[in-house]
């Protein structure tokens, strides 16, 4: 199976660990979030990844090389200039569809850490036939995404205090909160219109307004953490050290 993680970004909420690395490199006790992030991959079945770079990439490079790409298939997308979610996705569709592969693969952040079970994930993603599966759960966020009875996307909730974006019918949708993992079946790569520099949650609604299956695969009891703060890597650090969170 494959993946692609997304570890470009320039990772500034969490200066000044990052102006002299990338924040796949920023470590939680003695391990870097890149290497969480693959271990969760590879303990899921994961065996062949991309990984996207962009700020101190050559630093991501030597990494890997030093660790021997972890045991796995590891393959470099640079960026230059960034792409965004969904420009980075597309640029590494010719990973997706080397020699033909039609499997589904996985996205994950670099600074998500979480026990959502991804071999389920991508279980639901086959049974239900989705073009596209994003992890959620209820919990507070900013711009939640919304959902109706048959776990499809159907808008997104209200920025602030503007109205949801509703982009299907849906009868009493559900506000759920996105982990920042999707499952995505290569099929996606030909419907994606969008160019350069793009995010892919606004490709997801333009997707699912016109019919296709993009679903959330919903997980509340699970653990998760943005580790895109630096509260929020103290807080990851305490969380290991206590046990709430065990590791790969």
């Amino acid at each position: 199976m494959r993946a692609m993680v997304l570890a470009a970004g320039l990772g500034t909420r969490l200066r000044p660990l990052t102006e002299d690395r990338p924040k796949a490199l920023v470590t939680i006790g003695s391990r870097t979030l890149l290497d969480l992030a693959l271990a969760r991959l590879r303990a899921a079945g994961v065996s062949e990844v991309i990984v996207n770079v962009h700020h101190f990439a050559e630093l991501v490079i030597a990494y890997l090389k030093e660790h021997k790409n972890f045991g796995m298939r590891i393959e470099i997308s640079r960026e230059q200039p960034l792409l965004d979610t969904g420009g980075g996705v597309k640029k590494a569709a010719w990973f997706f569809l080397e020699q033909g592969a039609d499997e589904p693969f996985l996205v994950h952040n670099v600074d998500v850490l979480s026990s959502i079970d991804l071999s389920a994930m991508v279980r639901f993603h086959l049974e239900h036939g989705a073009l596209a599966t994003l992890a959620v759960q209820e919990r507070k966020t900013s711009r939640p995404l919304l959902f109706d009875a048959g776990h499809q996307l159907c808008g997104r909730g209200a920025y602030r205090s503007g109205p949801p974006d509703l982009v299907r019918p849906a009868t009493d949708p559900i506000s759920l909160a996105f982990a920042g993992i999707h499952v995505l079946s290569p099929r996606i790569f030909s419907l994606l219109r969008e160019e350069g520099a793009f995010p892919i949650v606004p490709a997801y609604l333009r997707l699912a307004a016109e019919g296709e299956p993009i679903l959330g695969y919903r997980e509340d009891a699970a653990y998760w953490r943005d580790l895109g703060r630096l509260e929020s890597l103290r807080d990851a650090k305490h969380d290991m050290a206590e046990g709430i969170y065990a590791a790969d």
